[in-house]
């Protein structure tokens, strides 16, 4: 890890304040793949309304001292009936989805905020949000910066339950739980 950049986080649950901060910093993070049609903008503004308008939608936002959005994590909370499970394969253990269960959806850090604890920082303030839910799930492309995306999940506490491909454009998705809070 390099040494920390300051940067201030900022939690919400209205995604009307913070969409064009969330789609530019997406758009940066996201850069080398945008001309792939499940990581178009487009389609990942279309995917933010919908989860934006779900059943316990939260975002945390980092944002550099110049007032510059760097980071981002956002989650929903999804029941047992949610199409997030029903694409799994096999079918996730019912612990899992017998109750509410908070589903991470996107978390991104623009490349100088990078190693510098902010992705972990974001990610624990968005858990933070969420204090009912006894799990957090999440789907991440396996093949995400050779493999160090989904080690860098493996290292807070997920495992792998099975797979998952939410769109015929998207990639076969490692889908991931972990308990909250972890270690219990």
């Amino acid at each position: 890890m390099t040494t920390a950049q300051a940067v201030t986080l900022r939690t919400v649950s209205q995604l009307a304040p913070v969409r064009d901060d969330l789609i530019a910093v997406y758009s940066d993070v996201r850069a080398e793949l945008l001309h792939l049609p499940n990581y178009a903008v487009a389609a990942f503004a279309e995917r933010l309304d919908r989860h934006g308008s779900d059943h316990g939608w939260a975002a945390v936002l980092a944002y550099a001292d110049n007032g510059e959005p760097v980071g981002y994590a956002y989650s929903n909370v999804v029941h047992s009936e949610n199409r997030w499970w029903k694409r799994i394969a096999p079918a996730p253990a019912a612990q899992y989805t017998e109750q509410p269960t908070v589903a991470l959806k996107e978390l991104g850090v623009r490349v100088p905020w990078r190693k510098t604890g902010t992705s972990v920082r974001l990610h624990e303030a968005l858990l933070a949000h969420h204090v009912a839910e006894p799990y957090v799930s999440l789907m991440v492309n396996p093949a995400a910066g050779e493999g160090k995306v989904q080690r860098l999940y493996e290292s807070w506490g997920y495992r792998s339950i099975g797979t998952s491909q939410p769109t015929p454009d998207s990639p076969v998705l490692t889908a991931m739980v972990r308990r909250l809070p972890p270690g219990e």
